[in-house]
């Protein structure tokens, strides 16, 4: 577990899905009865750039925010965000938060979508949830709870004036989830800078697609991932120490 959320983060600074030092990867972790209840969980050290994180410098803290793995502190932000999506949404083992400049691009607009249009889009038909209030910094449980209910069972939020998250079952899934995400919106942003009017894709089509899509994703999620990996063993082995 470690080791994945480390690559997700290195593979995020190269892909320029970072922010300085901000933003949060975090993962959640069985407790001593061996099952995952969402109040322990994995996370990047306060302050480190995601370019220099290794598996042994992410810290495991509590949903009380007690560091018990590590040498380093949470973002209080980071905290407040991340306990209580992993205690307050179902799908969320894995919570990746971002800034992201083009999805990120489309909170900005007043009733910004990704809109149904384009092949990588419809990956997320029917699978995000959108925050159309912003309300500052998340430095309260009750920030956090309003951003996890907001989210419901969707696997990704985006979220206004502020960035996106995208949690799932693994590091592979929600990485790939961030990943399209943001090609999606680069697309739409694109096409929409010529001043022309985006195609529509049929309910019909767009049904077919989201099965095929339930299918197809898992499957590029972890092909996916395993070749970032493999990239980054030949290039940055130290990820994993």
């Amino acid at each position: 577990m470690r080791v994945d959320l480390a690559a997700s983060l290195r593979w995020a600074a190269r892909l320029g899905l970072n922010e300085g030092v901000d933003n949060h990867f975090s993962m959640a972790v069985a407790g001593d009865d061996g099952v995952v209840h969402g109040d322990r969980f994995l996370i990047n050290p306060y302050g480190w750039h995601w370019s220099e994180i290794t598996a042994s410098s992410l810290v495991l803290c509590d949903a009380e925010g007690t560091v018990l793995e590590g040498d380093n502190e949470v973002e209080d932000t980071a905290f407040y965000i991340h306990s209580r999506v992993h205690l307050g949404c179902p799908a969320a083992t894995v919570a990746m938060h971002t800034h992201q400049p083009q999805a990120t691009a489309l909170t900005l607009l007043e009733g910004g979508r990704l809109e149904m249009c384009e092949q990588n889009a419809l990956m997320f038909d029917e699978r995000i949830a959108y925050d159309d209030e912003y309300e500052g910094l998340a430095l309260s449980a009750g920030e956090g709870d309003r951003l996890a209910q907001t989210m419901g069972n969707r696997s990704l939020l985006m979220m206004a004036s502020h960035g996106v998250m995208a949690v799932g079952p693994t590091v592979a899934d929600a990485f790939n989830d961030l990943y399209y995400l943001e090609r999606a919106a680069e697309f739409q942003i694109l096409a929409r800078s010529t001043g022309g009017k985006l195609r529509t894709v049929s309910q019909q089509v767009r049904d077919l697609v989201r099965q095929q899509m339930s299918v197809e994703r898992p499957k590029v999620a972890e092909r996916h991932f395993a070749a970032l990996k493999r990239i980054l063993d030949r290039e940055e082995p130290e990820y994993r120490n």
